[in-house]
C-alpha cells in the first residue's frame, strides 16, 4: 500500500484521539456521545461521496439503506427466537453462540440471535435490495435518477412508519449491546463509552482508506472517466454501467453497516432515521465539503452533525440543512471546500448576472 494514501487518514485517527484525550481532561466526556454519532453518519456520507463526486449518481433514498440495516438488525436481534431453540435445530445453533440463551425483563427464558449473525443479514439485505433496485434506476441520468432514488426513500419510510413488526411511528427499543470480541461492546453505556467511539472512528478511518484506494486504483480511474464523460468513457471500453451499479452497492453497504452500529449503540432506531431529510442531509453534507472532496465530505459532515446532535441548531434544523443545499448549489457548487472557493465562486456568478444586466436585451440582440 502506498505509504502517501495514508497519511490523510492517520492525520484524521490523530484528531480522534487528540479530541478524546481533550475532553476527557476537560471532564467533558457527553461530547463523545454526539461525536460517535457523528462518525457512524459519516461513513453514509463517504459513501455517498464517492457516489456523487466520481460516478455521477445522486441518491436521495441513502437514509432508505441507512434504515434498512437497523431495522433488520433491531429486529433480528430483539426477536424471541424460543420455539426455534428447543428444537433440534436449535440446539445446535445454541451450542454454536447463533442463538443465546438469556432472561427478559421479567424472568423468563428467552433465545435472541447473536448480533453478528443479524449484522451479516442486514447488510446482506442492503446489498440484495440496492442490486435490485440500482439495476433499473442507475440507466436513469439528473434530475431522474433523482426522483427514482427519492421515491424507493419514500417507500422505506413508509414501510417503517406503517409496519408493526417494525415498531410503526415508535420504531424498535431495547436492542441489545453489539460485543465485537470479548470486552469489545458496542451500546450506550458510560463503561462502554470510550471504546464505543473508538470503534465508530476506526470505522470511519476504514471507511475512507478503502475509498482513498479505490479512487487511485484501476476502478477508480474508470469512475473518474464515468463522471467525466459517460459516452467518452464507453467508448473507450469502460463497463459504465457494472461501474455505476458497484459504487452503488458499496455506498449502499456502507450506509448499512452505520445503521446497524448505531442502532445497537442507540439501543434502538426510529423511523426518523429514513425520512427524505435525513437522505437530504446526507446530500447538503457531501455538498458542503465537495462532490469529489472526500477529506472535505469528512469535515463537513463531523461538523454539522454535531452541531445538529446539540442541538445548536433548533427546531430549524431540517430548515438549516435545506437552506445550506440550496446556498451551496447557487454559490458553489463544487463545495466549499475545493477550488476554486466559494467566495470567488459565487463574486464570479454575482458579477456576471450584473453584466447581463447592463448590457440588458437590445445590446443582446445587436451582438
Amino acid at each position: 500500500m502506498n505509504l502517501r494514501r495514508t497519511i490523510p487518514v492517520a492525520v484524521i485517527a490523530a484528531f480522534a484521539v487528540a479530541v478524546q484525550i481533550l475532553v476527557t481532561l476537560l471532564g467533558q466526556n457527553f461530547y463523545l456521545t454526539q461525536l460517535t454519532m457523528s462518525a457512524y453518519y459519516t461513513v453514509v456520507v463517504i459513501g455517498l461521496c464517492m457516489l456523487m463526486g466520481y460516478a455521477g449518481q445522486i441518491s436521495l433514498g441513502h437514509a432508505g439503506f441507512f434504515a434498512i440495516g437497523g431495522y433488520a438488525s433491531a429486529a433480528l436481534c430483539t426477536a424471541d427466537f424460543s420455539s426455534l431453540a428447543k428444537s433440534g435445530l436449535g440446539g445446535v445453533l445454541v451450542r454454536t453462540g447463533i442463538l443465546t440463551r438469556v432472561k427478559d425483563l421479567y424472568g423468563a427464558d428467552i433465545a435472541l440471535l447473536n448480533p453478528w449473525c443479524a449484522f451479516a443479514v442486514a447488510v446482506l439485505a442492503a446489498a440484495v435490495i440496492a442490486l435490485l433496485i440500482g439495476m433499473p434506476v442507475l440507466r436513469l441520468k439528473g434530475h431522474y435518477l433523482a426522483m427514482a432514488t427519492l421515491g424507493f426513500g419514500s417507500i422505506i419510510y413508509k414501510i417503517v412508519l406503517g409496519t408493526k413488526v417494525l415498531g410503526g411511528a415508535d420504531g424498535i427499543t431495547g436492542v441489545p449491546a453489539f460485543t465485537l470480541v470479548k470486552g469489545l461492546c458496542i451500546s450506550g453505556k458510560i463503561a462502554d463509552r470510550i471504546p464505543g467511539y473508538y470503534v465508530a472512528w476506526f470505522l470511519v478511518c476504514a471507511a475512507a482508506l478503502l475509498m482513498h484506494n479505490l479512487v487511485d486504483s484501476r476502478a477508480g480511474r474508470a469512475l473518474r472517466a464515468i463522471h467525466g464523460n459517460e459516452e467518452g468513457a464507453a467508448a473507450m471500453g469502460v463497463d459504465v454501467s457494472r461501474y455505476k451499479l458497484g459504487l452503488f452497492i458499496v455506498s449502499a453497504v456502507f450506509a448499512a453497516v452505520a445503521g446497524v452500529f448505531l442502532t445497537h449503540y442507540n439501543g434502538g432506531i426510529g423511523p426518523s432515521e429514513a425520512s427524505i431529510m435525513k437522505s437530504i442531509r446526507y446530500v447538503a453534507i457531501v455538498a458542503v465539503g465537495g462532490m469529489a472532496n472526500l477529506w472535505g465530505a469528512i469535515l463537513a459532515s463531523v461538523v454539522l452533525n454535531f452541531l445538529s446532535l446539540r442541538g445548536y441548531f433548533g427546531t430549524y434544523d431540517e430548515a438549516v440543512f435545506g437552506a445550506i443545499l440550496v446556498i451551496i448549489m447557487l454559490f458553489a457548487p463544487d463545495g466549499i471546500l475545493m477550488k476554486p472557493g466559494p467566495v470567488k465562486t459565487a463574486w464570479k456568478r454575482l458579477a456576471g448576472s450584473i453584466k447581463k444586466m447592463k448590457v440588458g436585451p437590445d445590446a443582446e440582440k445587436n451582438r
